[in-house]
């Protein structure tokens, strides 16, 4: 009798055991995960994930409104908030960087110079992209014309003194901006590369109609004044 009852205790006792072992491991884990989800809402993740999404909203919100301004609502579309699926996939891209490296990698965050030059970055590429849209005026269309209209002239002042395609050039800027200021190392080298393969394509596509449009005047003007655009012509 007394054989069970020690072997009954010593499987009571061994249970306890096991049961204190995955309790201590369950509370660990649950630590961790809670010190991975302070990680996530912590000041800065909130800091900079807030001043992404507040760039994000006044760019296309601004864009919209400023081509019903020009253009009027009846000639605007859902179109000119500039989204498309592929800028979606790379803004959750860059989303899941950074909550990935905010977790993992904290302290790369922590980089509050290189967080607020990126903050300025995308202040100047939103300046110089409206002042774009404003000096062109009707000129300026999110889509590119292969017809010229009437209102279609040829812009040489204000920014267009300085870079020839004056929007690309800013959202070039807005865009590699936003990844500096979220300090997501992958993001600012994939946005750039992107964006600058894409105007790489669309600023020659572009001007081949222009140069038709404008002929011997856009000729004379592309020599003297830049795309605006680093590394092409």
């Amino acid at each position: 009798m007394s054989y069970y009852l020690k072997l009954i205790l010593g499987d009571i006792i061994q249970y306890r055991a096991l049961i204190l072992h995955y309790s201590a491991s369950f509370s660990e884990t649950y630590s961790l995960y809670l010190a991975k989800m302070t990680e996530i809402f912590s000041y800065t993740a909130c800091r900079q994930l807030s001043q992404m999404f507040l760039a994000i909203l006044f760019f296309h919100t601004s864009e919209f409104i400023l081509a019903i301004v020009i253009h009027g609502r009846s000639n605007v579309t859902l179109s000119s908030l500039l989204i498309s699926a592929h800028y979606i996939l790379a803004m959750i891209f860059s989303l899941a960087e950074y909550i990935f490296e905010i977790v993992f990698f904290p302290e790369l965050k922590e980089y509050w110079v290189i967080s607020n030059v990126g903050l300025t970055v995308v202040v100047i590429g939103e300046v110089i992209r409206k002042l774009a849209i404003l000096t062109a005026g009707h000129a300026f269309t999110h889509l590119i014309r292969t017809h010229r209209h009437d209102d279609h002239r040829l812009v040489t002042h204000g920014i267009y003194g300085f870079m020839r395609h004056p929007g690309y050039s800013g959202f070039f800027i807005w865009s590699v901006g936003t990844q500096i200021m979220l300090c997501n190392p992958i993001s600012v080298v994939a946005f750039a590369v992107v964006v600058w393969r894409f105007f790489a394509k669309r600023i020659p596509y572009e001007e081949y109609f222009l140069r038709r449009f404008f002929g011997r005047d856009y000729k004379e003007y592309a020599k003297k004044v830049g795309s605006g655009v680093p590394f092409i012509n």
